[in-house]
């Protein structure tokens, strides 16, 4: 018989960690164990830990991971193009790694007591909400708002894609990504485009749009 190749401490890591996603996903952190991850991988409980110290460590740094990978696809579709497609580009983005990657996304977005749990989905939001209002800055500025407010209505899109990729991963699949975020997309940019002066004069009828897209 031929013998099993064995996997280098990187690939074991990898492997573990593919594993580890899995189980998360499927049963949330309290209802997994090390023991389930390790014999699904074929390895004894001590190399789990070897690796990750403990069950919150290999969470940890699933979450990293995944955390990573969804920032550097939403980043790449805000890289270049109008505002307005740029907008479009990032939600559509962000509903593709819903789709594609519904364990990391399931691992993001489920409940845990762990600290590196309840960071996940806010650290989604946080860094994503940076990225946006980094974009929308120079078009506030533009059509005359302070470019301070821009972090504001960034965490408020990027929270309502956020929340919308949960609905659709758990009860709206028989709609398109695709479709879903066209929708997004046109609802957020309407709003953006029609911003008032001053949201909070009483009556105020002005309204200053921003660049079309």
């Amino acid at each position: 018989m031929k013998k099993k190749q064995r996997l280098t401490g990187a690939e074991r890591r990898v492997q573990l960690m593919e594993i580890g996603r899995s189980v998360f996903a499927s049963k949330g952190y309290e209802a997994t164990s090390i023991e389930e991850v390790a014999q699904r991988a074929g390895v004894s409980k001590p190399i789990v830990y070897e690796h990750f110290g403990a069950k919150e460590g290999l969470y940890a740094a699933i979450v990293d991971r995944e955390l990573e990978d969804l920032v550097v696809r939403v980043s790449a579709s805000i890289a270049q193009g109008t505002p307005r497609q740029r907008f479009e580009d990032a939600v559509l983005a962000f509903m593709a790694y819903v789709k594609e990657e519904p364990a990391g996304f399931a691992v993001l977005t489920r409940d845990s007591p762990t600290a590196a749990a309840r960071r996940g989905l806010t650290r989604v939001i946080d860094d994503l909400a940076q990225r946006v209002s980094d974009v929308f800055r120079s078009e506030f500025e533009r059509a005359g708002y302070p470019p301070k407010v821009a972090p504001i209505y960034a965490n408020a899109l990027v929270g309502m894609v956020t929340q919308v990729g949960h609905w659709w991963a758990a009860e709206g699949k028989s709609f398109s990504t695709e479709n879903v975020a066209r929708h997004v997309a046109a609802l957020g940019w309407m709003g953006l485009r029609h911003l008032p002066k001053d949201p909070a004069a009483p009556g105020v009828k002005r309204e200053v749009k921003l660049r079309k897209g």
